[in-house]
């Protein structure tokens, strides 16, 4: 699975874990499963990850999932490095071997080298503006859900 949509995928997971208690419903991996249309086992997958990070934490048997903080306590940046593994360390990755011979081919990445990592920093700054709450809030004014 791609970063983005690994990132995508947790941040429905953990607004759906934070609406659900606020329903009173156990978040369990069908039940989330369910809510993202994909397979239990990538849930779990997911939740894995985010438990490794200390972003949620999980009861055996049905007891289902929670989160470890207040959603305005974690940012988007926090579950982006979450679920990010160590080939998706940088954002944009450089072709291999390009043609040293080739005017273009020699140089190409020291070119896109600097100008991509900004990009990812530029991508990571603007993660960490948001938190699970917006996310939250959004889905919640969406459905007519108040909050406590």
């Amino acid at each position: 699975m791609r970063i983005n949509t690994r990132l995508a995928v947790a941040l429905h997971v953990m607004t759906a874990i934070e609406l659900s208690a606020v329903k009173g419903v156990a978040s369990t991996s069908d039940y989330l499963a369910l809510s993202v249309n994909t397979n239990p086992v990538v849930i779990r997958r997911i939740i894995g990850m985010l438990k490794r990070a200390d972003l949620v934490e999980v009861k055996a048997g049905v007891g289902g999932a929670s989160l470890r903080r207040k959603p305005a306590e974690i940012t988007w940046l926090d579950v982006y490095h979450a679920v990010k593994t160590s080939e998706d360390a940088a954002l944009f990755h450089m072709h291999e071997n390009p043609q040293q011979r080739c005017y273009i081919g020699r140089h190409i990445h020291a070119v896109l080298e600097a100008p991509l990592s900004a990009a990812q920093q530029a991508m990571e700054d603007k993660l960490a503006t948001f938190t699970l709450l917006d996310a939250v809030r959004s889905i919640a004014e969406k459905n007519n859900l108040e909050l406590k």
